[in-house]
């Protein structure tokens, strides 16, 4: 099995927690087991008024992937925005592999009449 995608996070006038920064790198590291085309994580919190917000990013073989959500906190920004990317990418990786099988199915071989 390859190792998990390295993870960049980014605290921006907010202050540091590793027990967000853990979260992250687990979340991360289990989206990286199911998708395998991502070769990297960014995640880069910052101050929003009261709440913070998080921008996320997935890079990877053909995948590019960018989104951002806000939350009271760091953990509640930090999984909107994980929760955001997991579904581009499993949108993106269904297209990928399931289009061309539906596009099959949708035109058959026609079948010659044995006589």
């Amino acid at each position: 099995m390859a190792s998990a995608p390295p993870v960049v996070i980014h605290f921006k006038d907010v202050p540091n927690s590793e027990k967000v920064r853990d979260a992250m790198e687990t979340r991360c590291a289990h989206l990286g087991s199911e998708f395998h085309e991502v070769t990297r994580f960014e995640i880069s919190f910052s101050p929003l008024g009261a709440e913070v917000e998080a921008h996320g990013h997935a890079i990877g073989k053909n995948t590019n992937v960018a989104t951002s959500a806000s939350g009271k906190n760091l953990r509640a920004a930090g999984d909107l925005v994980l929760e955001k990317i997991e579904r581009q990418l499993r949108k993106m990786h269904d297209k990928r592999i399931f289009a061309p099988r539906r596009e099959a199915q949708r035109h058959p071989p026609k079948r010659e009449n044995p006589e």
